[in-house]
């Protein structure tokens, strides 16, 4: 979706853009509420009462004066009696304001809260003495100052939302480059789209792809490389070995020569096998218990050399030869290293939030080195040092590529009483595209 021609399209501009929709926001509500409740700032019609209330009571005779001072609670008081005059902002302000704009510019004001609230007047244009004015109507704490400050607080947290909001859109960018960053380096091809982004993150964006365009022509290239060299080296390994066995002479010597063809040719496909990771080939739903069975079948076929130990399991979205060779390379590892005693074993575990798939392949060899269990799954690096043996250390590399093409991890596990055991960990909800899946 592309960003409409009226959006900021560099981050000052939308930053810009925040803080002045936020400011006038807030600035809009602060109006709106003063205007709605002017009483609870500026009661100008309290003050007018008051003021025509003072104007009656001095004005009128002695008789009258009391009758307007009783209904109205007015106290005239000596001076010596009127009490010192608190400070409340912004009231004690505000009705001296107002009442010297009603009384004249002479009048003095005193407020105070306890013991009871009143206002005590003196407008000598009026007369000489102080008048005490109750506040039944007007107080100055309670239930207004409570409005006025949620008011205010709801203001501010609704403005903190606004601003929340913007400051996640203009991270959203950065959130996706984290992301295609991840993907690219768990092999996965991924672009970027630089339709809706701003325009100082468009060339970030276009510099990623054309990265991410580079980096997979060098491994197709890379790929087709190996290819080439193992075709080119396949030919004259196969003319090699037809002329071994038409060779006459050692029989033993003849059988060595060819034994070190074939692991020749299978380091050539182990290679080929790393370089080629199966990332294009397509998913589709399987039952993994089938597929170990079918790979297994052929160890078994003389005498029973791979134990099964396989629970009943949903289907899951999986690449078939890549599997099959996850399993292969295990199964190969484990016999030859660990000789008799190899079992694949598959069960389903974990809580029903993130239920997963455990595939192990276990064994009864020497185990490997505590130290060297990290570092077992780099190309090239083999456990010669604690299982000895030959390949190209290659297997388990492949292995783990494989298990974090379907979302997985793989790790190896010394077993008590001897042996290895290589866990491979897939979940049943697996992070692949729905489209690759077939159905």
């Amino acid at each position: 979706m592309k960003a409409p021609l009226w959006f900021p399209q560099s981050f000052f501009a939308r930053t810009l853009w925040m803080v002045l929709v936020v400011v006038l926001f807030s600035k809009v509500l602060t109006l709106f509420y003063l205007m709605a409740n002017e009483d609870v700032l500026v009661d100008r019609q309290y003050s007018h009462g008051a003021a025509l209330t003072l104007r009656a009571y001095w004005a009128a005779d002695a008789a009258d004066r009391a009758r307007i001072g009783r209904a109205a609670g007015l106290q005239t008081v000596p001076e010596l009696q009127v009490p010192r005059g608190e400070y409340h902002w912004p009231y004690t302000d505000i009705f001296q304001r107002q009442m010297r704009a009603e009384l004249g510019a002479e009048t003095e004001v005193r407020v105070r809260i306890q013991p009871s609230t009143a206002i005590w007047v003196r407008a000598p244009e009026l007369g000489a003495d102080w008048v005490r004015v109750p506040l039944y109507a007007y107080p100055l704490r309670g239930q207004r100052i409570w409005s006025v400050l949620g008011w205010f607080l709801g203001i501010g947290l609704l403005s903190t939302a606004a601003a929340w909001i913007f400051v996640n859109q203009l991270n959203l960018p950065l959130k996706r480059l984290v992301y295609a960053a991840r993907q690219i380096g768990k092999g996965r091809s991924v672009r970027l789209p630089i339709g809706d982004t701003p325009s100082e993150m468009t060339e970030v964006y276009r510099a990623f792809n054309q990265m991410a365009e580079d980096v997979e022509q060098a491994g197709r290239e890379r790929e087709l490389m190996l290819a080439g060299v193992s075709h080119d080296l396949r030919t004259p390994l196969t003319r090699l070995r037809l002329s071994l066995e038409l060779m006459a002479g050692d029989d033993e010597l003849t059988e060595d020569m060819i034994r070190d063809v074939e692991d020749m040719d299978a380091i050539l496909d182990q290679f080929l096998a790393f370089v080629r990771d199966g990332s294009d080939e397509p998913v589709e739903k399987l039952d993994l218990g089938e597929l170990i069975r079918e790979v297994v079948a052929p160890y078994n076929q003389h005498e029973e050399s791979v134990r099964l130990c396989v629970e009943p399991m949903p289907e899951l979205a999986l690449r078939r030869v890549s599997i099959k060779r996850l399993l292969v390379n295990l199964i190969e590892n484990a016999r030859r290293y660990g000789g008799e005693g190899v079992e694949v074993a598959a069960s389903v575990t974990g809580d029903s939030n993130a239920p997963y798939v455990v595939l192990s392949v276990l064994d009864r060899g020497p185990g490997i080195a505590p130290s060297e269990l990290e570092g077992i799954f780099n190309p090239f690096i083999r456990g010669d040092r604690a299982r000895g043996g030959k390949g190209s250390g290659l297997g388990l590399a492949i292995v783990k590529r494989i298990a974090n093409q379907h979302g997985g991890i793989v790790e190896l596990r010394n077993r008590e009483g001897g042996g290895l055991e290589a866990r491979v960990s897939l979940p049943l909800g697996l992070l692949l595209p729905r489209d690759a899946i077939k159905t």
